[in-house]
């Protein structure tokens, strides 16, 4: 899965009248076509735990390579990234499921089924 429709995301992550750079969708879609090489063979529920793994990783080791009041602003910068993914997770989820003809119209706080669809990896 690549993004074939690299607009802005809907939630306010990118201030109006301002597009994303197209290198930034080239990017995220390198690592989208290796995730789909290595779903092929680990599946994707195994990959999604990766990439969230790699994910949070990276995204620390940038964090700590810019920051210089770490103390002071780790809660700030744990909050920021939590909230940023799940904006970002929400765009997707309400895009990609309505490409597929699923209406979602549930509150985005509604609490997690018990039977959640995919268990940790």
């Amino acid at each position: 899965m690549t993004d074939s429709n690299p607009q802005a995301p809907q939630s306010g992550q990118q201030p109006a009248g301002q597009q994303i750079d197209p290198e930034f969708f080239a990017c995220s879609n390198t690592y989208l076509d290796i995730a789909n090489q290595q779903a092929r063979q680990q599946g994707m529920r195994r990959v999604s735990g990766a990439i969230l793994f790699a994910a949070a990783r990276y995204n620390v080791h940038a964090y700590l390579g810019f920051e210089t009041d770490i103390r002071g602003t780790k809660d700030e910068f744990l909050n920021h990234m939590t909230d940023l993914y799940r904006s970002m997770l929400e765009d997707h989820l309400m895009g990609i499921a309505n490409e597929r003809g699923i209406a979602l119209d549930a509150p985005a706080d509604q609490p997690a089924a018990a039977n959640d669809t995919m268990p940790p990896v």
